[in-house]
């Protein structure tokens, strides 16, 4: 599979993205948990893998200015259907390619994403340049080799058009993170979606 393909994957799935998520709405809730108490109103934060917006309007309120990205129009535009606020915004990026200058945001967030990047690596690298020194990198994680194997579903999701790329428990998550430059604060599990997910928060450089 390409990066057109994932592209057009997810530009088909758009409208229905939402509505499919609204299921598992109190785990995303649980993640939302985990993940609050290191955003405050100083922030700057940059959303990747936005979709259309289930983290965004979550958690925007609680910083400074949030901008949600995502490779896929469709998603974005699905985003914007659902409005936005004074400091939350919706744009089309790359995220192993992103315009934005150097040390930019306090704060990245890439939630249950990065397993299904052809080059995640990048991505990470992209992360770090933009994130300001010591800024913290959010990235809940679908851990799909964490607990017992769900080949059926992966198998069904395949013949859909779903791709993952990486699949890691936690020790191989975390070793993936610190590769790429950062350091891990903190990482709880949350339970009841496809798959466990790893909620990762690190921060750059320390």
């Amino acid at each position: 599979m390409t990066d057109k393909d994932d592209k057009n994957f997810w530009d088909r799935f758009a409208k229905l993205y939402a509505p499919f998520m609204k299921k598992d709405q109190g785990l995303y809730d649980e993640v939302c948990k985990y993940l609050s108490p290191y955003l405050n109103k100083d922030m700057d934060v940059l959303e990747l893998a936005c979709g259309s917006g289930q983290f965004s309007f979550s958690l925007s309120n609680m910083t400074k200015s949030w901008i949600g990205t995502d490779f896929s129009e469709q998603m974005i535009i699905e985003a914007k259907k659902r409005g936005g606020g004074d400091n939350l915004s919706f744009e089309v990026a790359d995220a192993g390619n992103l315009s934005f200058s150097n040390e930019k945001f306090n704060c990245v967030l890439i939630a249950n994403a990065l397993h299904i990047m052809p080059k995640a690596d990048r991505a990470m690298r992209e992360i770090y340049r933009v994130l300001k020194p010591k800024g913290i990198l959010l990235a809940p994680t679908f851990l799909w080799k964490e607990g017992k194997e769900r080949n059926i579903l992966k198998k069904i999701m395949s013949i859909f058009g779903f791709k993952m790329y990486e699949e890691w428990n936690q020790e191989s998550f975390k070793e993936f993170v610190e590769k790429n430059g950062f350091s891990v604060l903190e990482m709880n599990l949350a339970y009841g979606g496809l798959a466990p997910i790893g909620v990762m928060i690190a921060q750059k450089g320390s």
